[in-house]
């Protein structure tokens, strides 16, 4: 059972919502607009799902603000399907994102998903040249210097770290980090990529490869 936070301003959809993720016996607490969320609260919940598209402050916009103050996956519901939108979402410190109109076991599965990597354990650190991850922390370091990495970076990071120079697909990557097979838009993991070698590359370091025609690798 996990405690989960639903926003968005069209109360049908946070009843649709509600009702599929009571069925996976959580608790679902729905809100219409951001102003209505105490920020000092949200540490309580072990997932967000946020729209994107709200008025006052947009799902982006809000996932700014709180990220800091919150360390659980967020998740983001989008009617919109352009690249441009899923970037902002991802570098807004998001986790995944949900395509309107969804599918009953499309929604449960993916946040089943979420929540059983949240309870992965981890011990020991990983040593690849300059690069540490701190398998404790879920951080990692190049140099000493902290690489400051969302989580389904770091996640992704980890995966093709501790398989260094294996070949994998953008679905293998989603399928193995999010648990979610054949429903879930593989397209964040080239975003979610992207970001991570943007922010390596400030430390001089470039350590995912591109296998074209296949997908990536840690090189």
């Amino acid at each position: 059972m996990a405690k989960i936070l639903a926003i968005d301003d069209e109360l049908d959809m946070l009843i649709l919502i509600k009702n599929i993720l009571i069925k996976g016996d959580h608790i679902v607490d729905i809100y219409q607009t951001t102003a209505d969320i105490d920020e000092n609260s949200l540490g309580k919940y072990d997932l967000i799902l946020l729209d994107v598209m709200m008025p006052e402050v947009d799902g982006i916009s809000y996932c700014k603000n709180i990220r800091s103050k919150v360390d659980c996956p967020i998740i983001f519901l989008t009617a919109k399907t352009m690249e441009t939108d899923i970037v902002d979402g991802l570098l807004s410190g998001g986790d995944d994102y949900i395509t309107k109109p969804f599918g009953v076991g499309e929604l449960l599965a993916r946040v089943e998903a979420h929540l059983r990597r949240e309870q992965r354990e981890k011990h020991s650190s990983l040593n690849l040249g300059n690069i540490r991850f701190d398998l404790s922390s879920n951080q990692v370091s190049v140099k000493e210097e902290k690489v400051h990495l969302t989580k389904s970076e770091y996640q992704i990071s980890e995966l093709l770290a501790r398989r260094k120079g294996q070949v994998f697909s953008r679905e293998q990557i989603y399928e193995m980090i999010f648990g979610f097979d054949g429903i879930g838009d593989s397209s964040a993991i080239s975003e979610h990529v992207k970001n991570i070698r943007a922010k390596f590359q400030k430390f001089g370091e470039n350590p995912i490869a591109t296998v074209w025609g296949i997908g990536y690798k840690w090189d």
